[in-house]
């Protein structure tokens, strides 16, 4: 059996590098990719995958990326995760620059991304494109506009993607999920506080955490070529909403 191949964005740390681990783990050949090429370097010599540093955000880092990897062999399955939210403004006093990053890492670096790697994934007879987006795409809340503005877009891209590549045999997947405990998503988008980071899990049993989201990805992709999962959306049992989630007392001595 041919060992498939996958290239995983925003590999150095949280969801994406627990996906390297566990596509590793399932006989998958895997290259790593991010900007921090420090972390991708560990993340590489404990698992075996190639590293490759690179920019999402940048076309010629995203050229220069893909050319190295398809030099070196076909592609069977791109997983666009890199993303990242900042800010919690409302519309009113939403600064542009966190809107346009926003937009510039979620929606367009996984433009840049299916695009050069899609001849590749026709080619092979059987590519998979499998987009993290989040339950922030299902339902808008407050402070989060710019968030869930640009996950929104990135679904659309995935479902118009899959419309427009399932004559070539190119299945597209959607992940979304909702409350990850990772070691920076939240701190990035609270400015490092650390202390109101914490503030988002208080009291909630159990939310997932990346390596969950990871073997659900991995049990995607590595399904049967004919069955697509088209939109996975999970969560952990505490949040049973956006807009709810059940926070309990720590139980007192």
């Amino acid at each position: 059996m041919t060992t498939k191949r996958a290239v995983v964005t925003g590999a150095s740390s949280g969801i994406g590098a627990a996906a390297v681990r566990a596509l590793r783990n399932s006989g998958w050949d895997v290259v790593a990719v991010a900007r921090r090429g420090e972390k991708l370097q560990a993340l590489a010599a404990e698992t075996g995958a190639r590293a490759i540093t690179a920019d999402v955000t940048d076309s010629e880092s995203v050229a220069r990326m893909a050319g190295e990897v398809l030099a070196t062999g076909g592609v069977d399955a791109v997983i666009n995760n890199a993303g990242g939210a900042w800010g919690v403004d409302s519309v009113a006093t939403g600064k542009l620059g966190d809107w346009e990053a926003m937009y510039n890492v979620n929606v367009l670096g996984a433009l840049r991304v299916t695009q050069a790697f899609l001849p590749a994934l026709r080619a092979s007879g059987h590519g998979s494109v499998l987009m993290v987006t989040s339950t922030a795409a299902l339902a808008s809340y407050e402070g989060g506009a710019g968030y869930c503005a640009a996950k929104s877009a990135e679904q659309a891209l995935a479902e118009t993607l899959r419309l427009e590549e399932a004559e070539n045999n190119v299945r597209v997947i959607e992940i979304l999920p909702g409350m990850v405990k990772t070691e920076e998503f939240t701190l990035n988008r609270l400015g490092n506080n650390k202390e109101a980071a914490e503030k988002v899990y208080a009291g909630v049993e159990k939310p997932l955490t990346a390596e969950d989201v990871a073997d659900v990805m991995a049990y995607s992709l590595n399904l049967p070529h004919h069955i697509n999962l088209d939109k996975v959306v999970l969560r952990p049992v505490a949040q049973a909403a956006n807009h709810k989630v059940i926070r309990r007392q720590p139980a007192q001595g």
